[in-house]
Formats: C-alpha cells, structure tokens, sequence
C-alpha cells in the first residue's frame, strides 16, 4: 500500500509523490514535453533545475564551493563528492575485490570491469562501451565534433579531460607529487598510474589470456593481438597498426621526416625511442639488466633477444 503521504500518483505508471508539483514535472516524461530551451546551443530540458544547471556549463559559475580547499563546482552534488576526498570517506563498496569509492556511480562503473557488461553501443559503428562518457568521446571520432576550447590559444578538444590536460601546457602547474619518488604530475590520473609503478599493481586482466596490465590503455592496446583489429592505417600504402603512436612513425618512412635530433652529435631519428637509446651511447648508461646473469643493456629490446639465449624462447 503507498504511503498516505505520497499522495499525488501517476496515472500512467502508478509512480506515488509528495508534492504535486513533482507529480507535474514527472508526467512530462510521459508525454515528451520539453519546455526549457538552452539559447546557447539550443538543447531542450523539461525541468527548470536540469536547464540551470546545463546553463552554468556556458557561463561558468560555479556557486558551491568547498570550504576546505576553496574549488568551486556548478552543482551541489559535485561539491558533495569532492569533499570526500578531503574526509576520506569511501562509503560504496565492490563486493568482489572490496574495492571502496566516493561515489555509487564510480562503483557502478568499477564494477562493469568484473562483469564485463558494455551497454552504451555506437549508433555509427556498433562498438560498445562499458561507460556513458567513453560512448561520447567515441562518437565523435565520427563526427569530427570538438566542444572544448582553450580560452588560452583557441586550440578545440573532444574532452574535456583532454583540455584540463592542454591546459597544463601554458600555467606549468604540476600539483600531483608522488610520496615515494618526489616526481610531479599535472594530473590526479597520472599520479595513480605512476604509483602502479612502486606499487607492481596491475588492475587490468585481459580476458583471453589473463595476462594483466598497469594501465587500461596497455590492455587496450594488447587485445588487439586477439582480435587482429588494426584500426590505424597508413593514407599512403594502406598498411594496419595496432597503435597511433607505431602509425605516426610508420608515416616518417614515408616522408624521411626525423624530428628527434640528439644534442650531442646531431643524428637525428624517426622515433624518439631510438634517440633515447642512441643518447646513452654518451652516457654509457645501460639501464636494462638480464635477471638471469646480471649483463646490462641500453635498449629494452636487446636485453629481451639476449634473455631468450638463456630460456631457448623463440619469438616467431
């Protein structure tokens, strides 16, 4: 039996409110009425509250601010999450790792990594996603549709991740720093993945092999052996790469183009791996040690083929 104080109910869905007033905006729902225009970019809202607070996204107010730190936010509910941050407090508990979190919607997230659950599918391509905001960013990679502007240089972005980040570039602020190391990040982000380094914790399991990675985007990046999916193709000989990165210095052999010049001698390379290598031909610095008879090597790849003449491997 409902409440005798909900005593206002919908006829459509039998949905029970306090107030009236609720009931009212409810219904709309219902009928598809959408009475709030946004005169900035024209988006239509149905509740005046959800208009006010898509209106701050362009004009930047953020009325609530946190009294310990001094941020602001546009909404009530951010301010509420970011104070937890300063208290601690991690109320929402994953009840197959124990992982904790600030926020239901963090937990919700977390917890699609266990069950592997993607329900957010491209309309364009069919690629599903695990989160909402990954959906978004993905689609406009079809679009083309860059909605975030550095007020600094003009230069536009797909995220606003991506713009918090170009930001960085012009105030040099690095606020992060590592307790173990000392080093110093523009991003809370990279922080914790920087820490994964001292840690050894490794969050993301492939699902075909099990191997696991520091970070989501090695994961990413190594599925791609299972799946065979190279969506990287060079314009010029049509050739797939698994990584923009690999792509990027692929296209160098097209254009002789050798952008990474040592200071030292002036020899110049297509990928800023192979200069960091060259480099330590005049520090003799050899940082990459066989764990099986201690020999020391300047590039990762040569301790790698030298570690197989003690295991027998054969990488083909």
């Amino acid at each position: 039996m409902p409440n005798p104080a909900r005593r206002h109910h919908c006829s459509q869905c039998g949905k029970h409110f306090t107030k009236l007033q609720n009931l009212k905006q409810h219904e709309r729902t219902h009928k598809g009425e959408k009475r709030f225009q946004c005169f900035q970019c024209e988006k239509i809202f149905s509740r005046s509250q959800d208009f006010k607070k898509h209106e701050r996204t362009h004009t930047g107010e953020m009325p609530f601010q946190c009294s310990q730190c001094g941020k602001g936010f546009n909404r009530l509910g951010s301010l509420k999450e970011h104070t937890m941050i300063h208290t601690g407090k991690k109320p929402h508990h994953c009840s197959q790792c124990g992982k904790s979190f600030n926020r239901l919607g963090n937990l919700k997230k977390h917890e699609r990594i266990h069950s592997g659950v993607k329900p957010y599918q491209c309309s364009y391509c069919g690629k599903n996603f695990t989160q909402l905001e990954n959906l978004k960013e993905h689609e406009r990679t079809h679009t083309g549709e860059k909605p975030h502007h550095c007020s600094q240089c003009g230069k536009a972005f797909t995220t606003s991740r991506n713009l918090k980040e170009h930001k960085t570039k012009h105030t040099g602020e690095k606020p992060f720093h590592c307790s173990l190391c000392g080093k110093n990040f523009t991003h809370l982000g990279n922080l914790k993945k920087h820490e994964r380094i001292h840690s050894g914790d490794k969050p993301y399991p492939c699902s075909h092999c099990g191997r696991s990675f520091r970070w989501l985007g090695t994961l990413k990046q190594h599925e791609r052996i299972h799946t065979g999916e190279k969506p990287f193709q060079c314009s010029q000989c049509g050739k797939g790469f698994t990584q923009l990165g690999n792509l990027k210095a692929h296209e160098r052999t097209h254009s002789g183009e050798k952008p990474f010049q040592c200071s030292q001698c002036g020899k110049s390379f297509t990928v800023f791996v192979s200069l960091k290598e060259h480099k330590r031909i005049h520090t003799g610095e050899k940082p990459y040690q066989c764990s099986h008879c201690g020999k020391s090597f300047r590039g990762l790849g040569n301790q790698k083929k030298h570690e197989r003449t003690h295991t027998g491997e054969k990488p083909y």
